[in-house]
């Protein structure tokens, strides 16, 4: 499934590229939050890249989502604001970047799965222990950033550590469904740049 490019919903006043996203970025849902982060820059102390590939995660109905079967991830929506880090231990090995979204037509978190790396690769690359597919992949590239649990629950948008910068140009944007889970994978919430070779899977569906 093919999309053209997507102008930003926040308002009919353009920005310069290099803006940075606030917190009323994620006042939105989940769904058109992860479709428009595709090409803005994500910059983590010194170290970055382009988003080029995310995913979407509803609290309503979304089987996939931690809210579904967790009450603490319920708390955590309920306590936190937008644009909130919501990151996790995936099967006791990988940490996994995700955004707090909520106050628009439902809340939900957006997970960054991969990144085209532009920014601090030589310390990016120490920290893989390797060149290929540096962050093309959600836990590869937390490694790579060196993000783990003691950025849950931060406010990152708040504070200069952690930046997010608008494009100078609309991406290019394909969606299909979501990959590495086994209930609601019928769903078309996985958004990527197309034509990167930075993503962590082939789109599908």
């Amino acid at each position: 499934m093919r999309t053209d490019p997507i102008p930003s919903l926040l308002t009919n006043i353009p920005k310069p590229p290099g803006t940075r996203l606030g917190a009323d970025f994620f006042q939105r849902d989940p769904v058109t939050c992860a479709r428009e982060l595709i090409g803005y820059e994500l910059v983590w102390r010194s170290c970055g890249g382009i988003i080029v590939e995310t995913e979407a995660y509803s609290v309503r109905g979304d089987e996939a989502c931690h809210t579904f079967s967790r009450p603490s991830s319920r708390a955590f929506v309920e306590l936190h604001p937008p644009g909130t880090a919501y990151v996790y231990l995936n099967y006791g090995v990988h940490w996994l970047l995700n955004f707090l979204v909520k106050g628009g037509r439902e809340d939900g978190f957006v997970l960054i799965r991969a990144l085209e790396p532009t920014r601090g690769i030589a310390r990016m690359q120490t920290r893989r222990g390797t060149r290929a597919g540096l962050c093309s992949g959600p836990g590869r590239l937390t490694k790579a950033l060196g993000i783990d649990k003691a950025q849950h629950g931060r406010d990152c948008l708040g504070g200069r550590s952690l930046e997010i910068l608008r494009p100078a140009t609309a991406p290019r944007i394909a969606a299909g469904t979501r990959i590495g889970i086994s209930k609601a994978a019928h769903l078309p919430w996985r958004f990527v740049l197309e034509g990167s070779a930075c993503l962590s899977a082939p789109l599908r569906g």
